[in-house]
């Protein structure tokens, strides 16, 4: 096992990382921006070193400075959380030419599902199922419009380096197709630095479950059961369980095998997340695979009473699992809300500082947690501050513990998302079980009118 590692992350994963270093005994090095001078997860390491100024693009995804500190400190391995660097193949690339190693998959596969374009025609070769589409960059937009009329309207169009929901939009007609093209080509290339674009056909009220994959360097891959993430705003998910209550015991063990051969047939090594898109009949469909920790990791962790960033950490150790797909079993319900700092109306970020914060307790509850009373949300970063993660025996008991712990829940200072978050996960839609990626626009921006 290691003895020092340096986490390239911020905020809640920065502290959720650490957390698992301390109790495995291994010395931790956290990297700062000057806006994160004060932050929990700097106060929280061993060791902490400023990578730059404010603006992300001068400290977070600041590749050489983040390897400078890394050898200057001595840190063995670095992990990357999720978002900023975690998904970068230059950076688990030069990691390794610098003789660290990256706690996550090889650059190559990382490079290989980053390109949406290249993991459809990687998934469909592995004969995983894919949404009928392109499999060639979509050159502008008369090629565009034949395509769609081939496909029928309505389509997505996609970003192929795209994340977020940047790049992504549903496209109804033709004179639609013209002006979403170029602005989603635009956007694309401002953000990823890559403004190829593709498209495939749109599949209506589809659910979004995706399955949890660990695998390590012996060949061995174990799926850790899947996960509904369907109720999203501006394609971003905002809720998420496991285990799906949607999908079937059939549909779970197809979905499972699917995602199994995919890992093999990539080569894939550490924790990843295949996602899917599921249809009213239960057919599931690849839509990207997330080559690093999730966000919403916790939920599986409090089914399968897994600990994933240890798992992570001896995976890259060279370490083989101890366990196989028979020996895990699945207990209870676990369900994840992200609070964020924005308007519950408009989803605007909501910067400022936090006057007060007080986190539910009880039975059931967890917390993954980045600020503190007298914390700073800057405009510079994501405004997600905090996850509430509940668990129970039952879905229903579940349920109603998250109710009570979002009730109990007190930030002052700045507005919170949690308004919407109570709505909705108290909607008899939510508590039927049955909650599909039109959720927020069908049931929860309605109810949100008629309150005005």
């Amino acid at each position: 096992m290691f003895n020092k590692v340096l986490i390239a992350n911020r905020g809640e994963i920065a502290r959720r990382v650490i957390r698992t270093c301390k109790r495995l005994n291994i010395h931790t090095v956290a990297i700062y921006s000057e806006a994160d001078a004060e932050s929990l997860h700097v106060k929280d390491a061993d060791e902490a070193f400023c990578v730059g100024k404010s603006p992300v693009a001068q400290s977070y995804l600041n590749i050489d400075r983040i390897l400078e500190i890394a050898l200057e400190s001595g840190a063995e391995a670095i992990h990357p959380g999720y978002g900023l660097l975690s998904e970068n193949a230059n950076f688990a690339k030069r990691c390794t030419e610098a003789g660290l190693v990256f706690i996550g998959p090889s650059a190559d596969v990382i490079a290989s599902m980053g390109s949406k374009l290249e993991a459809r025609k990687t998934m469909k070769a592995a004969s995983v199922p894919i949404v009928e589409g392109v499999e060639a960059p979509v050159k502008d937009v008369e090629e565009a419009t034949a395509i769609a009329e081939r496909l029928g309207y309505p389509i997505m169009l996609k970003a192929s380096a795209g994340g977020g929901g940047i790049g992504m939009q549903l496209v109804e007609n033709a004179e639609e197709l013209a002006k979403a093209f170029e602005g989603n080509q635009k956007r694309a290339q401002s953000f990823f630095g890559d403004g190829t674009m593709y498209m495939e056909r749109f599949i209506a009220n589809p659910h979004h479950v995706e399955v949890q994959i660990i695998a390590d360097h012996q060949g061995n891959v174990v799926p850790l059961f899947e996960r509904e993430c369907s109720i999203q705003r501006r394609n971003q998910k905002v809720v998420e369980e496991a285990p799906s209550p949607f999908i079937s015991q059939e549909t779970r063990e197809k979905m499972l095998e699917a995602s199994v051969k995919a890992a093999k047939h990539i080569g894939y090594v550490n924790a990843g997340t295949i996602e899917y898109l599921v249809d009213e009949d239960q057919n599931f469909y690849f839509l990207e695979m997330n080559t690093r920790l999730q966000v919403e990791h916790p939920v599986t962790e409090e089914i399968t009473k897994l600990d994933l960033v240890e798992e992570q950490l001896k995976i890259a150790a060279k370490q083989p699992l101890t366990f196989t797909r028979e020996s895990i079993t699945k207990e209870g319900h676990a369900i994840e809300v992200r609070v964020y700092a924005e308007n519950p109306s408009t989803f605007f970020p909501s910067p400022g500082t936090i006057t007060t914060l007080e986190l539910p307790t009880g039975e059931g509850i967890r917390h993954e947690c980045g600020v503190e009373s007298g914390s700073v949300v800057t405009p510079f970063y994501d405004p997600m501050i905090s996850k509430l993660v509940v668990w129970g025996e039952t879905r229903e008991i579940a349920c109603e513990r998250l109710a009570q712990a979002l009730k109990a829940y007190k930030v002052e200072g700045i507005q919170t998302n949690i308004p919407m978050l109570l709505k909705t996960v108290t909607h008899e839609q939510f508590l039927k079980g049955y909650t599909t990626t039109k959720f927020v626009e069908q049931y929860y921006l309605p109810q949100l009118a008629e309150t005005k």
